[in-house]
């Protein structure tokens, strides 16, 4: 199918001479035309839709506003260097039965290709917007039988959607994936599975778990060994960015306001719904912990693998409430930096920026409001499971 594409644009580049780009209506870069010309004369916003396969939401507001999300035939932009636009563009909307599907773009010239060559480039289109149909109507397939899969009781219900998804994937569906969870999802439906390289399918779902309720994103993405999961955070960090820009709240000051998560690996659909408890589970471990990164992979969250299975609201032992109070926060954070270096004095100071006393002190306050002994290895692993409890 992408050759396809890419046949047509450079059937279109051929006919306008002129190097054409092919996008989607959300701005995701399909194929584009090799540029001979120049260098000089290429701007910044063509050269960064190619390297990074997607324009910005800015440069997106920026060519709308030139109404061509309703244009249903070519239209000429001007240059607008202040906009990074350094060269005027015509635009060949993409439509098929009267919706937009995509944009072709191509830089303009004076005195530009005449109206008998651009009607001629508008009939191209229109084999491009029944390619791009077709691709959507599998894709929205696909998100169907993904969400079924992920929502299924075991058993009978649960091998159907297998059965269902396993045919709408085709032979993809016996190869090795990975499941993404990327919460809040707050950019609308999922995006299209053609614009994420690797990506097999994309559902949104809901996702209740603490402090991660809400809508999730759900990518089943194909990988080569289970070893090697750089296409899973490839578009886990494509879909973050997505997450972020859609107007995702912070999860607090300075904490991060998108969770991602990668799944262990798994070959075929069987346990495809345990991957995607993997994956959620590690979403939320990356919004507790920063130190897991802007993507945590479920192989990577320690601890967390349990403390995620727990179901919200359980798990928190009385002992600790006073100690989690707003007044006691600094006493809950040397407890933890405490626990996390295996009771080290030493590390614990250094690492807080603190005297010894110093920390002597605190410590004996947080026992006092526990009434946990911290020489004592079965209190010291209830207060470090409740503090990193509290964090989700």
């Amino acid at each position: 199918m992408k050759g396809d594409y890419q046949d047509l644009v450079d059937e279109i580049s051929a006919l306008l001479s002129a190097p054409a780009t092919l996008e989607n209506r959300d701005f995701g870069l399909i194929a584009f035309g090799a540029h001979e010309g120049d260098d000089a004369a290429m701007d910044p916003v063509r050269t960064r839709s190619i390297l990074t396969r997607r324009s910005t939401p800015a440069v997106r507001a920026w060519f709308e506003d030139f109404g061509i999300a309703r244009a249903t035939g070519p239209l000429r932009i001007p240059a607008a260097p202040e906009a990074g636009v350094n060269r005027g563009r015509i635009c060949l909307p993409v439509r098929h039965r009267g919706v937009v599907l995509g944009y072709v773009w191509l830089l303009d010239t004076d005195p530009g290709p005449d109206r008998e060559r651009l009607a001629a480039a508008m009939e191209v289109t229109e084999r491009i917007g029944s390619l791009l149909a077709d691709e959507e109507r599998a894709g929205a397939d696909l998100s169907r039988e993904l969400r079924a899969l992920l929502t299924a009781a075991r058993g009978g219900p649960y091998d159907t959607a297998a059965t269902a998804l396993g045919t709408a994937l085709g032979e993809d569906a016996g190869g090795l994936h990975m499941l993404v969870c990327v919460t809040p999802w707050r950019a609308g439906d999922a995006p299209s599975a053609r614009s994420l390289p690797g990506a097999a399918a994309l559902c949104t779902l809901p996702l209740r778990a603490g402090a991660a309720s809400g809508e999730a994103l759900a990518a089943l993405v194909r990988v080569r060994a289970a070893d090697h999961p750089a296409p899973a955070a490839a578009v886990a960090s494509r879909l973050r960015g997505e997450a972020e820009a859609g107007g995702a709240p912070s999860a607090g000051p300075g904490g991060p306001a998108v969770g991602c998560g990668l799944s262990d690996a798994r070959r075929g659909l069987d346990d495809l719904d345990a991957a995607w408890r993997e994956a959620a589970s590690a979403a939320r471990a990356s919004l507790a912990q920063a130190r897991f990164g802007p993507v945590a992979r479920w192989a990577e969250i320690g601890a967390y693998r349990l403390l995620t299975a727990l179901p919200a609201g359980s798990g928190d032992d009385r002992s600790v409430r006073e100690l989690l109070a707003p007044a006691h926060r600094e006493l809950a954070r040397t407890a933890e930096v405490f626990l996390d270096h295996a009771g080290q004095a030493g590390r614990t100071a250094a690492a807080l920026g603190i005297h010894r006393q110093t920390l002597y002190y605190r410590l004996s306050r947080v026992e006092q409001l526990t009434g946990l002994d911290l020489d004592d290895g079965e209190h010291r692993l209830l207060l470090h499971m409740a503090l990193k409890k509290h964090r989700l």
